[in-house]
């Protein structure tokens, strides 16, 4: 969802909620590779039941990836993505379900999202083509080494969509891939595989939200399942909030910002295209061996446990004192809904609301004092109560003004700073005017080198004295020399040297800003904006309440679509812009409802509704012809070129791309015209299709799904609850099946056919339910809470010193953490340069004294277990100071545990201190013998949590 920064101000603001994912990597061993076995448990110590995918996050980095490589042709993008699955499998290692969606048709709403990116994909390929021939000339021109112009055909992107060929052998390749891995891999043995391609409407992470409410509704379903959804999309946070399902995890790529880019036109990192200098490759290894590999390491993955997340906003969003019980689940959703404010894919965002600028921060503290005046929640089962709506706007709208000057202002500091900061950055690498030599010449701190006796230091400080004088008198000189360039006038030389370069260098720190007409800061800007926006006067009431009307009706569908599916295929926002919050009056009778039994488009139909022409060759010829013939009745919906309004933002990818809407009535007149030119080819990639269901053969269902072949049934047949996991659905026939013991061939060459297929696909149709059904957003009887993971807030209150509170690492909240013991703590010291002289390998001083009591005792070498006098090394003593000689003799003996006498290396009977018998979340308690050793160490701390544990 178009949620710029959400994923980033939510991880900030609530950083517990993410893990970082623990991956088992495959081994080699004598050549081969060992693949990893899925069947064990997890790494990450928990066990997820269900996996969904949804498909176009992966598609897209696979096909045409930004920080490597692109494959060479399309079988090496489906390799690509069958690995990047692999991976996402191994990690999350279902035991139930694995749900593959890809994007297939979508309602008319987020059409026009698509139309927007696809047209601005075309037109930044055009004019990068067309830069990189403009700077190639450039380079070449003045004698600089580009290597090549490697001839192959660029791979249009615009292909990744529902309709097109590629998108139909995607699906058939990805049929392959789910046999052979039911065949072949041990991991995929028990769990049921449903994969709903391009040719089922609907975008893939509602199609996956669709499923699992369809499943909440039915009474076979387990309530404690554990979900696990993979996607980028920031929309996945709110729809698995949204589905009210207590273990709810997304697993998504780390983001790592500033990653270098190979540039476009020599293939180098290091800089962009625009600053290209032609210089010749540096050569890769002795024997240039790794010319071809680019440098880079593999993408880690995180996963964001929303568990975490529920309560955070249970703590955030608890009320007091409210004339009704207190929901929880019904917060919920109203901070759901808010988030809609602040952007999505369906409706532009506010005008005065920014996440950078604390938007849902504010909203929230609106929404408190909203609930106690409406006397209840904004929301109920994805139906709005405008009433409530409205009184949040309105008290957005009193602070609109103030919102805009603050965010003047901060741009404004910002921009200062940054410009402050480059300077300093210019100065740093600019180095000193001069530099002084010989003994007086500065030396690196902690170098090797050490500065020589000084000897005749008067000599020396009259050289430097003379070395300023110099470097003044040319500067002078250079500054003279601009002077007269540019008739007595300094600063304003277009010349090539002196201070007139230096002051146009400064100059261009500051790049060019973007005209504004709006300045939401100055006064008047409410009829600047409509003037500016909408080419209408801020007085014609009318059209503010028709812009107002149509957001209502889009928050109102946004809502419906979240948590009930799709309210209406045909409906979407007619308008590039929004409203002002200000402007949201009266709006209770604005919307009743939306119209019933809408259709989706068919595949090619949104092919014409979202392509430029310049990606026409992916439709039949004739329907290619509307697009760019001139006597074409539909020419005007497929502009050559089109504007983008920046909008008050600084780049083209951030501003709103001013394309005409399509008409629906005229496009389906036009189509009338050239659907009887479709081939039997075309008309199947244009038709709906349904979603397919795969076991093994050592799956409960699979012997029922086979006696539906033999039997062949041609009416829809009942899928059995209790031999799939409470998986419910009708399942039908399909025309060209997977069955066990039929060879399955392989649709790419570099893969091998599957001789002994042992899995079986039929298509599956989820629960189907009357349009005026509602969906309850509630927590499931029989689900069961996860544990809390957050410090209490009366943590300190109830348990009064008892103990110090332990984060949870990861899913387990026992997991077990590690104590260094000695010989740890004299690895750790060994591996330290700590420049000591002498003391042998290994330095036999004790580790610093905050990571003991202070008393440390030697073993008695005369017997009867007695011990020298205790001795105190302090940490200075310890990093700083000489050690004692080594002697083998005088080792550290191992820690004895039982009873009875012996020496003992550090004395812990007296760390029992600051542990009471009490235990926090994720506490590790080491029984040995009869007494307690946990290696607190907390005294020197004053009871502080420990900084020596790490995670096992």
């Amino acid at each position: 969802m178009g949620v710029p920064a959400f994923f980033r101000w939510l991880s900030r603001k609530y950083s517990t909620i993410v893990v970082h994912c623990t991956e088992e990597r495959s081994k080699e061993c004598n050549g081969v590779r060992i693949p990893v076995d899925t069947s064990k448990p997890n790494p990450n110590e928990v066990e997820f039941d269900n996996l969904y995918l949804d498909m176009n996050g992966i598609i897209h980095p696979c096909t045409h990836p930004e920080d490597k490589a692109a494959p060479k042709n399309e079988d090496e993008m489906m390799v690509a993505i069958f690995e990047y699955m692999d991976r996402l499998f191994n990690i999350v290692r279902p035991r139930r379900v694995l749900y593959m969606a890809i994007d297939g048709v979508a309602p008319r709403a987020k059409m026009n999202q698509q139309r927007s990116r696809r047209f601005r994909a075309s037109k930044e390929g055009v004019e990068l083509v067309e830069e990189k021939s403009r700077i190639r000339e450039e380079i070449l021109g003045r004698g600089g080494y580009l290597p090549p112009v490697e001839i192959k055909e660029r791979f249009d992107s615009n292909c990744i969509t529902p309709g097109t060929e590629f998108m139909d052998n995607l699906a058939k390749c990805l049929r392959y891939y789910v046999a052979d891995r039911l065949s072949n891999d041990p991991g995929w043995r028990n769990i049921t595989v449903i994969l709903s391609d391009a040719s089922v409407p609907g975008e893939g992470e509602h199609k996956i939200m669709d499923y699992i409410r369809r499943q909440r509704a039915q009474p076979h379903h387990d309530p404690n399942t554990h979900h696990c959804l993979c996607g980028a999309d920031a929309d996945l946070i709110m729809l698995g909030l949204a589905t009210h399902e207590p273990n709810f995890t997304i697993i998504r790529e780390e983001f790592k910002p500033n990653q270098p880019r190979p540039c476009a036109m020599c293939g180098q990192k290091g800089h962009e295209i625009k600053d290209c200098q032609g210089v010749a490759r540096e050569k890769q290894g002795e024997h240039d061996e790794f010319a071809d590999t680019m440098p880079g390491s593999e993408q880690e993955f995180i996963f964001i446990r929303l568990c975490v997340l529920r309560e955070y906003l249970e703590r955030e969003l608890t009320m007091a004192s409210l004339p009704f019980p207190f929901d929880f689940e019904r917060t919920v959703d109203d901070w759901v809904f808010m988030c809609f404010f602040v952007g999505n894919d369906f409706l532009p965002h506010l005008p005065s609301l920014e996440i950078r600028e604390g938007a849902i921060d504010r909203l929230v503290g609106i929404y408190k004092d909203v609930v106690h005046k409406t006397g209840g929640y904004i929301t109920e089962n994805g139906f709005v109560k405008l009433e409530s709506v409205e009184l949040i706007m309105q008290a957005i709208g009193v602070a609109e003004d103030n919102i805009f000057k603050k965010r003047k202002e901060d741009d404004e500091g910002f921009k200062r700073r940054n410009k402050d900061k480059k300077k300093r950055m210019k100065a740093q690498q600019q180095g000193p005017a001069y530099m002084t030599a010989g003994q007086f010449a500065p030396q690196a701190l902690g170098g090797r080198g050490r500065p020589g006796v000084v000897q005749n230091a008067r000599h020396q400080a009259f050289d430097m004295r003379m070395q300023g004088r110099d470097q003044h008198n040319k500067d002078a000189a250079q500054s003279l020399k601009a002077m007269m360039k540019n008739g007595g006038q300094a600063g304003s030389s277009d010349g090539q040297d002196g201070r007139g370069v230096k002051r146009k260098a400064e100059d261009s720190d500051s790049e060019p800003e973007p005209e504004d007409n709006v300045r939401l800061w100055e006064d008047g800007w409410k009829q600047r904006y409509y003037k500016t926006k909408f080419d209408v006067d801020a007085t014609d009431d009318d059209f503010r309440k028709k812009v107002v009307k149509s957001y209502v009706e889009g928050l109102c569908w946004v809502l419906r679509y979240y948590y009930q599916g799709c309210a209406s295929w045909k409906w979407y926002f007619p308008f590039h812009y929004a409203p002002f919050a200000s402007d949201f009056k009266d709006i209770k009778g604005m919307f009743t409802d939306f119209e019933l039994g809408t259709k989706p488009f068919k595949p090619l139909e949104q092919l014409m509704g979202v392509f430029p022409a310049a990606s026409g060759n992916f439709l039949p010829q004739t329907w290619q012809s509307l697009m760019s013939n001139p006597e074409s009745s539909i020419i005007d919906f497929y502009p050559d070129d089109f504007a983008i309004d920046l909008n008050g933002k600084k780049y083209a990818w951030q501003g709103v791309a001013l394309l005409p809407f399509v008409d629906e009535r005229r496009l389906r007149a036009a189509l009338a015209e050239v659907y009887p030119n479709l081939s039997p080819e075309e008309n199947k990639r244009n038709s709906l299709g349904s979603d397919m269901l795969f076991v093994g053969k050592s799956h409960p269902c699979c012997d029922f799904i086979q006696e539906l072949y033999r039997g062949e049934s041609h009416e829809g047949t009942e899928m059995p609850a209790e031999l799939c996991h409470g998986i419910q659905g009708t399942l039908n026939l399909d025309e060209d099946p997977i069955l066990p013991d039929k060879p399955v061939q392989s649709p790419i060459p570099m893969l091998r056919d599957i001789a002994q297929n042992t899995a079986i696909g039929v298509k599956y149709k989820d629960p189907q339910y009357g349009e005026t059904f509602v969906f309850k957003a509630v927590i499931l009887p029989g689900a069961k809470m996860p544990e809390k993971v957050l410090k209490p807030g009366d943590w300190e209150r109830g348990n009064r010193g008892r103990g110090n509170w332990r984060p949870q690492l990861g899913f387990n909240s026992n997991r077990q953490q590690v104590h260094l013991d000695q010989s740890g703590f004299r690895a750790l010291g060994h591996s330290m340069n700590r420049q000591q002289q002498g003391g042998g390998q290994y330095s036999n001083a004790p580790p610093p004294g905050n990571y003991h009591q202070g008393n440390y005792s030697r073993p008695s070498h005369s017997g009867g277990g007695g011990h020298l006098p205790p001795f105190q090394h302090s940490r200075q003593q310890g990093l700083l100071g000489t050690p004692p000689p080594y002697n083998p003799q005088q080792q550290y003996p191992r820690q004895q545990y039982g009873g009875g006498g012996g020496g003992h290396g550090w004395d812990r009977s007296t760390q029992r201190g600051g542990h009471g018998g009490g235990q926090g979340q994720g506490g590790y308690h080491q029984q040995r013998g009869q007494d307690d050793r946990r290696g607190d160490r907390r005294g020197d701390r004053g009871g502080q949590p420990e900084n020596t544990t790490q995670s096992l």
